[in-house]
């Protein structure tokens, strides 16, 4: 039994890394390649593996696994956020799609419960392909990927009384009390997992890792992730939203970070599975044989789908492109239909013959789904400039625009009103510079005219609402935003409509920095080596490298694009390798260049202490170090000055000795 199942294991693991690796070259993505490698060793491929069930195990602690890192990466207060993609989005979605579904199933069918069935089908999308592909491109909170993320919950959380109707569907009759009695029950789980997220279990991580033993930590962890899972299953609701649950009550805690690291390979190595198995469920034969059946139901499928999700998002405010982009991303089949299937088939509500075309056309609409998702971006965009929908969106946002400012000139634009917006509106509003922030969340842009910001509710990647905002009198553009196709196009709109106007844009990756400079902007700042600076320039302080050469560090890479730090020479060693001549005080270090009005003067004559407050402890010239220099000390291109004083005087002195007072 055991090298049984080490024999499948292998079997899928090389199978799924060589198709994977060819299909990399070719550049689709690895879902499809676990689906394809799935198709071909399953049953109804070459038939390697015939018991599918050991595989069915692993894709389940896959899936698990994965809906617990994006919890944790979540947290109590995002979902918060996210309430009305939940609860507005979710449900006119569900109930929208399951109306239509039903209607259409029952034009073609004739038989009611079997097309309300059908509706509850089509109504769930696979949380885990497009979570796993928002995480994967960082998406995740991205206009379009909160929607899809709220959407998504809201349907997992649909599981428990869709399943508790298929007994009424198949002619049985509910008992009011047990449906009501576990619909309660679900409810009371799902309150008391989200206050131990509270309560209990940051308590119980800080004894665990009060013990200082990593093997404790991560067997709690597991224990947190797969026992929450657990306990939300037998109350009916998903493995997926139980495990998803389980990560929001470690993300309340202040080792959420050292969780994530520690789950992320298990959660890779796992994940796959999930993907195979569901590609040995296709039986390449009877779609070949069925193949138009099968097409129809892929279209019926995605156009209902798309539909639908286009409407829930539109409902929540979201701007026509969004809404669009979100819709193409939750058109597929929900892993969890299968699991409906299966006991509406045992029910008797649908014929063996229905569940086969409505499995592989499930199958095939998840392998459809990372192109998808590829190509969403440059769909909605192309689908909002046509001439129709152009007519649709326009009066959308004449609705939108009403109460934008008059016409201003000289002024700042925001798009975008997270961390980065909110401070740069702090620090313009302490210098009197005007501005104007565009944001897409209603909520946002309510709460903060109330406290009388200049926030108007538009998307950007609209010429007219940018018109609105004063973009061809605006001075400066500064586009914060997560989602990076909304970014570049309003970089090339804002260029386009205004050459002189300075662009500065907030990018999470280095590789945006090419492409959007290429669109127009004059300053690309990414996360990632924003954050590299700041913590080498600590580093190099903490080893007394003086302050002007930092800053002349800094100064080159960002001048250059950070190109700079991609291949840049540092010193072989620091500047201070034997600090034990130096004081135990705070220091700071400036090194002298060859242009300076230092170089030749003594001490005496440049008056440092008076001018500035700061007293000279020593210098370094070569290998020689002179400490307490005398009055008569004459600086030398190349010295390295160290000296010491309150914090306010040793920013005038380094100003003093760039001879910039």
């Amino acid at each position: 039994m055991e090298l049984g199942f080490l024999k499948s294991l292998v079997i899928v693991l090389g199978v799924s890394a060589l198709v994977v690796f060819l299909l990399h070259r070719l550049k689709i993505p690895s879902i499809v390649g676990f689906l394809v490698a799935g198709a071909i060793i399953g049953p109804y491929g070459i038939g390697v593996l015939k018991d599918v069930h050991s595989i069915e195990i692993m894709a389940e602690i896959g899936v698990v696994l994965l809906l617990f890192t994006i919890g944790i990466e979540f947290s109590m207060a995002r979902l918060i956020r996210i309430k009305k993609a939940v609860i507005a989005g979710g449900g006119i979605q569900v109930l929208l799609t399951i109306a239509l579904s039903a209607t259409a199933a029952y034009l073609l069918t004739g038989n009611a419960n079997r097309s309300v069935f059908f509706g509850f089908l089509i109504a769930l999308s696979s949380t885990a392909i497009v979570l796993k592909m928002l995480a994967e491109k960082g998406e995740t909170d991205s206009p379009h990927g909160r929607i899809m993320v709220g959407i998504l919950i809201f349907q997992d959380l649909c599981v428990v009384p869709l399943m508790l109707l298929i007994p009424a569907l198949s002619g049985d009759v509910i008992n009011m009390t047990d449906a009501l009695i576990k619909m309660g029950e679900a409810a009371l789980i799902i309150t008391v997992v989200l206050l131990s997220a509270r309560w209990i279990v940051p308590g119980l991580l800080h004894q665990v890792v009060r013990t200082r033993s990593r093997e404790l930590f991560i067997t709690t962890i597991i224990f947190l992730c797969f026992g929450i899972a657990f306990l939300t299953s037998k109350f009916g609701l998903s493995l997926a939203l139980g495990a998803f649950l389980a990560g929001l009550t470690i993300s309340e805690s202040e080792y959420s970070h050292q969780a994530t690291s520690d789950i992320l390979p298990f959660k890779d190595s796992f994940i796959g599975m999930f993907f195979v198995s569901v590609g040995m469920l296709m039986d390449i034969g009877y779609m070949s044989d069925n193949c138009l059946t099968i097409a129809s139901a892929v279209a019926l499928i995605f156009g209902l789908k798309i539909i639908t999700g286009i409407i829930s998002a539109l409902s929540i405010g979201s701007p026509l492109r969004t809404s669009i982009h979100a819709g193409l991303g939750i058109a597929q089949i929900g892993e969890f239909s299968f699991v409906l299937a299966v006991a509406g088939k045992a029910s008797g509500i649908i014929t063996g013959e229905f569940y086969q075309v409505f499995l592989s056309s499930s199958v095939v609409t998840m392998i459809m789904t990372p192109f998808i998702l590829r190509s969403a971006p440059s769909i909605s965009g192309w689908i909002t400039a046509r001439h129709l929908l152009k007519r649709i969106a326009s009066l959308k946002r004449v609705s939108e625009g009403e109460g934008f400012p008059r016409r201003r000139h000289g002024h700042v634009i925001i798009i975008g009103f997270g961390l980065n917006g909110r401070n740069l509106a702090k620090v313009l509003k302490e210098a009197d510079i005007p501005y104007v922030v565009l944001e897409m969340n209603s909520d946002t842009v309510r709460e903060m005219k109330k406290r009388g910001e200049p926030i108007y509710y538009g998307d950007g990647t609209s010429k007219e609402i940018l018109h609105k905002i004063g973009m061809d009198k605006a001075r400066l553009l500064v586009v914060a935003i997560s989602d990076p196709v909304s970014t570049r196009r309003i970089v090339s709109i804002a260029r386009h409509e205004n050459s002189d106007i300075y662009i500065i844009v907030r990018t999470r990756y280095l590789v945006e920095m090419d492409e959007l400079r290429e669109l127009g902007a004059d300053e690309v700042i990414p996360e990632e080596f924003e954050t590299s600076i700041e913590i080498f320039s600590r580093v190099l302080h903490r080893y007394n490298f003086p302050r002007n050469v930092i800053m002349d560090m800094i100064d080159k890479i960002r001048s250059g694009s950070y190109t700079a730090l991609r291949g840049m020479e540092l010193p072989k060693r620091h500047l201070f390798e034997k600090c034990e001549w130096l004081p135990d005080i705070e220091i700071e270090g400036f090194r002298i260049s060859e242009n300076l009005h230092l170089v030749g003067k003594s001490i005496a004559e440049l008056q440092v202490r008076k001018k500035t407050g700061v007293t000279i402890i020593a210098v370094r010239r070569g290998p020689e170090v002179f400490t307490n220099p005398a009055p008569d000390f004459r600086f030398r291109a190349g010295d390295i000055i160290l000296f010491t004083g309150e914090r306010k005087n040793m920013v005038k002195a380094l100003d003093y000795f760039k001879g910039e007072i």
